[in-house]
Order: C-alpha cells, then sequence, then structure tokens
C-alpha cells in the first residue's frame, strides 16, 4: 500500500505546483493585457487639455549684460595667463644667464 501512497502524493504536489504557476502565469497575462489595451487607447485618444513645455530654445535666456561680463572676465584671465607665463620665460632665461653666462636667450647645450 504504501508503494502506491508515495507516488500519489507527489503526484498530487506536483499538481499542485503545477496548478499554482499556471494560475500566476494567467493572471500577469491577463494583467499585462490591460496594461496594454489602457497604454494603447492613451496613445490613440488626442493629446490631453495641458499644453506642450516650450521648447529648449525658447528656455534660453539670453543676458547680454551677463555675457558681456563673462567675456571681460576671460579676456583679464587670457592676459593674466599670458603676463605670468611671459614672466616664467624672462625668469627662466635670467636663471640660465645667472647660472651658465652670456646671452640669456641662447639656450646651453647640456649633451657634451
Amino acid at each position: 500500500m504504501s508503494f502506491i501512497v508515495g507516488p500519489l502524493s507527489g503526484a498530487l504536489f506536483a499538481g499542485g505546483i503545477y496548478y499554482g504557476f499556471s494560475n500566476l502565469i494567467q493572471t500577469r497575462t491577463e494583467q499585462h493585457r490591460s496594461d496594454l489595451h489602457t497604454l494603447s487607447q492613451r496613445l490613440i485618444a488626442p493629446p490631453s487639455i495641458h499644453p506642450a513645455p516650450p521648447t529648449a530654445a525658447a528656455r534660453i535666456v539670453r543676458n547680454p549684460f551677463g555675457s558681456l561680463v563673462k567675456h571681460s572676465w576671460n579676456d583679464r584671465l587670457t592676459g593674466l595667463y599670458s603676463s605670468v607665463r611671459r614672466e616664467s620665460s624672462r625668469a627662466g632665461a635670467w636663471g640660465r644667464s645667472v647660472l651658465y653666462g652670456g646671452d640669456a636667450s641662447e639656450k646651453p647645450d647640456l649633451r657634451e
């Protein structure tokens, strides 16, 4: 008798698992079908009453005074960096003239 009870309880258990998964798949499929129908109806329907947001080009705020200040700031920074580079070059030339003597514009050949 026990040789029949084991397979029957296993079959009953497997049937319950199969029914559970089948029912879960069926309910999820119906839910997805309903959601897709709702979304397709929303795509077909005319747009809502809310107006579209302005384009990106329309949202750019032109500020001539601000751009003038930025341009002036950039010009001053460029001048500052140029003068620092020029002074650094002069300091290097002076250092070479002190260390190696002679004309400061000549760079010594250190390979000799």
